[in-house]
């Protein structure tokens, strides 16, 4: 079973571009060098050879990934989204309960993370704390250094 990713339609229109240039430009670059190793003679010790075809294998794994995602990604419709509460594209501000420190964050899909640009996965041990939550409310969230306590402050729109 596929598992469902939720885009914005720039970032869907950004996976569908990488998809292409790994399809359109590299798959017949790596092609290209594979051919070139092959006419250089002895295939059993061509160094070159082997590393275009380990080279090719990698690419195709990747377009075969990126194949799965977008064929199961969905495009959100975010002026449909509720602001109660804290959604996939939810943009948050947040302050840890124990410094006082604030912090801006946008809940967003696996592939369009971004920490420096304060966008962090819905799957990642903060983003899961912070879903459902509404202005107000603290969240408890499991980080790999023990418990935080973070209250929600606002809830918007990217």
């Amino acid at each position: 079973m596929s598992k469902v990713s939720y885009y914005t339609e720039e970032g869907f229109k950004k996976l569908k571009e990488e998809l292409e240039h790994l399809e359109n430009v590299e798959r017949p670059r790596v092609s290209q060098e594979i051919a070139d190793a092959r006419d250089k003679g002895d295939l059993s010790e061509n160094a070159e050879y082997h590393a275009a075809k380990e080279e090719q294998s990698l690419l195709e794994f990747k377009i075969a990934q990126l194949k799965q995602v977008v064929s199961s990604a969905r495009i959100i419709d975010e002026s449909q989204l509720d602001t109660s509460k804290i959604l996939i594209h939810s943009s948050v501000k947040i302050k840890n309960t124990t410094n006082g420190m604030e912090f801006n964050y946008t809940l967003v899909a696996d592939s369009e993370t971004d920490v420096r640009a304060g966008k962090i996965s819905v799957n990642s041990p903060i983003g899961k704390g912070l879903l459902g939550k509404k202005v107000g409310e603290i969240a408890e969230i499991k980080v790999p250094s023990g418990m935080m306590n973070f209250e929600i402050m606002e809830i918007s729109r990217a």
